[in-house]
Order: C-alpha cells, then sequence, then structure tokens
C-alpha cells in the first residue's frame, strides 16, 4: 500500500477501536443492568430501613398500648370486686383474702401503669420523629421512583447506542483492506481487553509497555505499511502530533 493509503487505514483503525472500546463498555453496562438495578434499589432501601424502624416501633408501640389498656380494664374490673368481697367480709379469713387479692391486684396495676407510661413516651417520641422528617418521608418514594425512571431511560440509551455503534464498526471494517480487516479482528477477539490498536507513547507500546525499536519508530513515521508490536502483536501508531515533533 502507498503511504497516503496507509495513513488512511491506520486512521479508520484507530476510530475502529473507539467504536468497539464503546461497544464493550455499553455491552458491560447492558449486561450488568439487572444488577446495578437491585444495587440501586437496595441503596434506597438502606435509607428508608431507618423511617420504617421508627414507623414500626410506632406502630408496635401504640398495638401494645391498646392491650396494656385492656389488661388495665380488666385489672380495675377485679380491683372493684375485691373491693366489694371486702366491704361484705363475713369473717377474719375472708376479709384476709380479700385484702391479699387487693395488694396483688394494685400492684398488677402499678406495673401495667408503668408499662404504659413507657409506651406513651415511645409512641410521643417516634410521632415528634415522624412529624419532623414528614417531608422527607413524602420525598422519599418520589426520588426513589425518579432514580429509577432514569436508570432505565439510560439502559434504553445504551442499548439504542449500542446499535449505533454495531453499524458504524461494521461500516468502518467495510472501508479497510480484506487483509487488514483480518488482523483487526483477529487480535480484537484474541486479546482479554479488546485491544488491537495501540498507540506509541514514549516510544513503548501501550498496550504491554514494551520498548518499541528505534528503526520501527522510523517505519511508523513513514506510514508505509502496516506495523505491529513484536511483543504483543497488537497494530502500532504514532499520533500525528507526536510524527512532526
Amino acid at each position: 500500500m502507498r503511504s497516503g493509503e496507509v495513513s488512511r487505514e491506520i486512521d479508520i483503525l484507530i476510530r475502529l477501536q473507539e467504536v468497539d472500546n464503546r461497544i464493550r463498555q455499553l455491552t458491560k453496562q447492558i449486561e450488568t443492568a439487572n444488577i446495578r438495578r437491585e444495587n440501586l434499589e437496595q441503596e434506597f432501601e438502606k435509607q428508608a430501613t431507618e423511617i420504617r424502624k421508627i414507623q414500626q416501633t410506632h406502630k408496635q408501640a401504640n398495638a401494645e398500648r391498646l392491650k396494656l389498656e385492656a389488661k388495665m380494664a380488666e385489672v380495675q374490673s377485679h380491683i372493684k370486686r375485691a373491693e366489694r368481697n371486702l366491704r361484705n367480709s363475713h369473717n377474719q379469713k375472708e376479709y384476709e383474702a380479700a385484702v391479699r387479692e387487693m395488694d396483688s391486684l394494685r400492684k398488677q396495676l402499678s406495673g401495667i401503669e408503668t408499662e404504659m407510661l413507657e409506651k406513651i413516651e415511645i409512641i410521643e417520641e417516634t410521632e415528634k420523629i415522624l412529624k419532623e422528617r414528614a417531608e422527607e418521608i413524602e420525598a422519599f418514594e418520589g426520588k426513589k421512583s425518579a432514580a429509577l425512571e432514569e436508570f432505565e431511560l439510560q439502559l434504553e440509551k445504551d442499548k439504542n447506542e449500542l446499535e449505533i455503534k454495531k453499524r458504524e464498526k461494521e461500516e468502518l471494517i467495510s472501508k479497510l483492506t480484506r487483509g487488514t480487516a483480518e488482523v483487526y479482528l483477529r487480535l480484537v477477539n484474541r486479546s482479554k481487553d479488546g485491544i488491537a490498536v495501540a498507540k506509541v507513547v514514549g516510544e513503548s507500546c501501550s498496550a504491554c509497555f514494551m520498548r518499541v525499536r528505534p528503526q520501527m519508530i522510523v517505519e511508523l513515521k513513514r506510514a508505509e505499511k502496516i506495523i505491529t508490536c513484536e511483543s504483543c502483536t497488537r497494530i502500532l501508531y504514532i499520533a500525528s502530533v507526536e510524527i512532526t515533533a
């Protein structure tokens, strides 16, 4: 090939490598979409956990308060009955039994009242926190929905861009000579990172970092043929700025 043709092929190869890099990036983003979406949801779930714990504590304290109120009413009813028994006792034995029952019931009532105060304190404290964070709670679901919607929109954009890049890749390959296209595709498929075209930076291959012989640097600047790295076999090029420097 002539020098101009080689330069043209190199330009196409550089662009082709850029397109392939983007294709790999987009493919990875699409393939990991489910995991990334799950991570996003989990992140919001972590933020919601604290609020939900407070809400659950408030709900549970309310439920327990209602049970204690029912229990208190029952004990108070028993106390009234014990008081009647005390008033209507006919002998010492009945009197002492009524007194013992009264003492036991009053201890129960005192314990229930203490528990009730604890539950009321929890209810008031959680209500205060929930009131202070009302705007945050209200906005949370909106933020979550917006973030997930943005995620889905970006995913759709990635899919569309991927199709565009695939078509661009095909078009670029069609502009290469058959031999150059085959070399490029073989190198791309062989390398783990998908890099087939590497820039020479500081007289070294930017892919494998091995030093490029001075004679090869001269040949690269002449651009009379496609030159590959002696170490990693990737197609080498030197940026035009470096050539004129």
